[in-house]
């Protein structure tokens, strides 16, 4: 049975590992809970984007609903992991998009939509829902090697998503998320400048976890090749090692 590593990580620095030790352990012991509140989420997000799928090409679905994608996504890498089973780019098609949607969602709905035309336990529930999401997908460092080609597959996928979201549809309209700070008289309109704030977003936390993911495979390289001593003590402590699946 796989373990988390534990040499090359304890020492990250807060920026790519923010979550508390123990709590990393405690979610990583009960990740088939974790897994099972994603593919919840999942269904509901699909069932949240049911009207724009019905009003987007067959072929265009993959780029519509990027939260649901990004939830189904932990889930299959967390099961992954307990699986024993080594794929990469699973991993950091979860990283990417977790820490993307989880963070520009409540972007577009504190600055740009508002809780208008929302009821108000949705609105909140989205908010605090997507921040979740952010936040586990910093649980995936404990597991994934953050290899150059897993990350360049994510940063392709989710760059070519934000050119056809905001600048290049392919059929059709833009193929971003439907915003409420678009509607004008009960149609969007692309041209105003909410259209605009939500790619620059979008565009930014490509880049953001672009770089939190080649920054965590450096570090994790130079910890492997200079373990600190304190690092090689935590190794053996049992209560803040690797957690089994």
């Amino acid at each position: 049975m796989p373990s988390t590593p534990t040499a090359t990580t304890d020492c990250l620095p807060n920026y790519l590992a923010p979550l508390p030790r123990q709590l990393e352990n405690l979610a990583l012991r009960y990740a088939w809970l974790i897994v099972i509140i994603n593919l919840a989420g999942t269904a509901f997000g699909f069932w949240y984007y049911r009207f724009q799928l019905a009003q987007t090409p067959l072929v265009m679905w993959p780029f519509v609903p990027d939260s649901p994608a990004a939830t189904l996504l932990v889930a299959l890498s967390l099961a992954a992991w307990k699986l024993d089973l080594d794929i990469e780019w699973l991993h950091m098609l979860a990283f990417f998009g977790n820490i993307k949607l989880g963070l520009w969602t409540p972007f577009v709905q504190l600055f740009l939509n508002g809780p208008g035309g929302i009821e108000p336990w949705l609105y909140w529930f989205l908010i605090v829902s997507h921040l979740a999401m952010s936040l586990q997908s910093f649980l995936i460092y404990r597991y994934a090697e953050f290899s150059v080609g897993a990350v360049a597959v994510a940063t392709v996928w989710y760059g070519f998503n934000d050119i056809v979201d905001y600048f290049v549809p392919l059929v059709g309209e833009f193929h971003h998320t439907f915003l409420r700070a678009e509607l004008v008289d009960g149609t969007l309109n692309h041209a105003l400048r909410a259209h605009d704030l939500a790619a620059a977003a979008a565009v930014t936390l490509t880049l953001v976890a672009t770089f939190l993911a080649l920054a965590t495979r450096v570090k994790k390289i130079e910890l492997q090749r200079s373990p600190a001593p304190e690092q090689r003590g935590s190794a053996t402590d049992s209560n803040g090692g690797g957690v089994e699946p």
